[in-house]
């Protein structure tokens, strides 16, 4: 199915029910209408990082149910898969094997061996300092062979994620098959996670590696391009690369959005926030929240250091049952850029506040993504997060189909569900937006397309907003 200009769900496949065949359910039931794609976080059997250690991309994990039940789900909405191009589990088939027949196997070019990395097996303090790297060291794991030898593999984030060398033709036949395989699986478009670390380049800090990168992006469209597939490159760091990604026309996530919302929600100032509305790309998804934290990286240079700070420090003040604690190591966090928290308890679970951060969304450039957690407006889980002490479980909460019939009859529910029914069938935002700022505090958002309109004015110091909608210069007609 091609990709809609239709707000896309984000969950995990035992989110929204315990299994597939529930989440179906849930879609069927509550969500026709309201969302319009669905991006099915990684479903496949996996040893680790909530699904994002995959073992094997042909398959379902069991405890899910299997691939009937994801192309029931595809027969209706376009739908995003996972590709975790950088990486692939320790207790893969593939490292299992290169474990037990070291140089004998097959798969022993698909990872990257020190020895054969570093000249001398081992990089210098200065190769260590220019990686940017995920922990406070060089990135690896010591592995030990079936024969009793061991070595360093390259290892950037948990110890159950061995990285590829995308630069082999063993690898390059492993991403081509496994795209082309979930291509036919029904993917609208595949998000290539964790796609800037792929290459690894001595003298370079091995993130976003040019040329090299941009051969990658090209190879991987390249493969699922016959099946009218396209790919999303995942990348959290300063807003410029998106910027310089989608100058080549591809889709990019904008994921400086949720600072610069909370920003002008927390200060009631517009100029941030419209600046970004102007230049940022048209060809992407937007995002409030995600399975992830909420990235403050992203908005480097487009809030200054004292706003994004004034930014943190304001959710932690009005935010509900949020700590700093939650993001630290502490509570396992592996990325200081990014904060633990659901959007609706970032905003104090404040309704009106909620309601106007996702209108804000919903007229932003690009097709609006939305959390399972955010589409249900909830709130931080404390239990969850202090019985697992993993800090972005904090915004990971299990609904029970029980429980999501009670959050569906919510009023900031219902009229979220409103706004995103409005946002998906509005031809207007298949046209032009034009962004005024009446004031500091006031913004004016406007789409339009062959004579129909959409407009946004809101308050940002009162939170009083208003959608409204006409056709052919007639009277407003108003939504909220």
């Amino acid at each position: 199915m091609q990709i809609k200009n239709e707000a896309m769900l984000i969950t995990y496949a035992d989110s929204l029910g315990s299994n597939l065949k529930e989440l179906n359910q849930v879609l069927d039931k509550h969500l026709k209408g309201v969302i319009g794609g669905v991006h099915l976080l990684p479903f496949y059997p996996s040893s680790g990082d909530r699904g994002f250690a995959p073992m094997d991309y042909t398959k379902v994990d069991p405890a899910f149910g299997g691939w009937a039940e994801v192309e029931e789900m595809s027969s209706k909405f376009y739908m995003m898969y996972d590709f975790m191009i950088n990486h692939i589990s320790r207790q893969s088939p593939y490292f299992q094997d290169f474990l037990e027949k070291k140089d004998d196997s097959k798969y022993a070019d698909l990872f990257i061996r020190y020895k054969d990395f570093w000249p001398g097996g081992e990089p210098t303090a200065e190769d260590v300092d220019l990686i940017y790297k995920r922990k406070p060291r060089a990135p690896y794991v010591e592995v030990e062979f079936k024969d009793g030898s061991s070595e360093k593999v390259w290892c950037t984030f948990d110890e159950q994620q061995i990285d590829l060398d995308v630069t082999t033709e063993t690898t390059l036949s492993f991403i081509r098959d496994n795209l082309k395989f979930l291509a036919e699986k029904g993917a609208s478009i595949i998000r290539l996670d964790a796609f800037a670390y792929a290459n690894k380049k001595i003298g370079t800090n091995c993130f976003f590696v040019e040329p090299e990168i941009w051969d990658m992006l090209k190879y991987s469209e390249q493969m699922v391009e016959p099946y009218g597939v396209t790919v999303l490159p995942e990348i959290h760091e300063h807003y410029s690369i998106q910027l310089k990604i989608a100058g080549q026309d591809y889709y990019v996530y904008d994921f400086a959005l949720p600072m610069l919302v909370l920003h002008a929600l927390f200060s009631g100032k517009t100029h941030r926030l419209a600046h970004w509305l102007e230049i940022c790309p048209r060809r992407q998804f937007t995002t409030l929240d995600t399975h992830d934290g909420i990235g403050v990286v992203d908005v480097k240079d487009l809030l200054s250091d004292e706003e994004a700070e004034m930014t943190r420090e304001s959710l932690y003040s009005q935010g509900a049952n949020v700590k700093k604690i939650y993001s630290t190591e502490a509570y396992n966090n592996l990325d200081i850029y990014q904060i633990n928290c659901t959007y609706y308890s970032a905003l104090g679970n404040d309704d009106q506040a909620y309601l106007l951060a996702r209108a804000i969304q919903c007229f932003a450039p690009g097709i609006p993504q939305i959390y399972y957690v955010g589409l249900l407006a909830g709130e931080n889980d404390i239990e969850l997060l202090e019985r697992t002490k993993e800090g972005r479980n904090i915004n990971r909460h299990y609904y029970s189909a029980q429980e999501i019939e009670a959050e569906v009859e919510r009023p900031v529910v219902q009229e979220l569900f409103q706004l995103l029914r409005f946002r998906n069938n509005c031809p207007a935002f298949d046209g032009d937006i034009h962004v005024d700022q009446m004031n500091e505090n006031e913004l004016v958002i406007t789409w339009n397309k062959d004579g129909h309109e959409a407009k946004l004015e809101a308050n940002l110091a009162t939170k009083v907003f208003t959608v409204l909608e006409r056709e052919n210069g007639a009277e407003w007609k108003k939504h909220f």
